[in-house]
Parts: structure tokens; C-alpha cells; sequence
């Protein structure tokens, strides 16, 4: 029974905590697991689709003459 109170006590405690953001919680993980190296895979991913998603748009023509 006492087991059961300490379990009850622990997850109200992690509910109380504030949330971590999802760009906070990537950081945590390449701190805790020395995952450096999949920073800039990350990155370039994120800025190829950003790319994609302008290429649709308005901003397109600008884009072009980057290339």
C-alpha cells in the first residue's frame, strides 16, 4: 500500500513539473547522448523543407535565383 502512495506521489510530481518545448527536449537528447553530429542533418532537413514550402508560394521567384 505504501508502494502504491510513493507511485501516486512521484507522478504528481512529474505532472506538476512545466513542459519542455520539442526544440528543448531534441537539445536535452544530443546533451544527454552525445548525439552532436545529428544537429546539422536535422537542420538541413528542416531548411529543405522550408524551401519546399516557399517554393509554392509568393516568394518563389526569389528563391529561383538563389540557385
Amino acid at each position: 500500500m505504501a508502494d502504491e502512495k510513493q507511485n501516486k506521489d512521484d507522478f504528481t510530481a512529474q505532472a506538476a513539473e512545466r513542459r519542455t518545448g520539442l526544440a528543448s527536449e531534441f537539445v536535452d537528447f544530443l546533451k544527454d547522448n552525445k548525439k552532436w553530429w545529428l544537429a546539422p542533418i536535422i537542420f538541413s532537413i528542416l531548411g529543405l523543407g522550408l524551401l519546399v514550402l516557399l517554393g509554392g508560394s509568393a516568394a518563389a521567384p526569389f528563391i529561383y535565383t538563389l540557385f
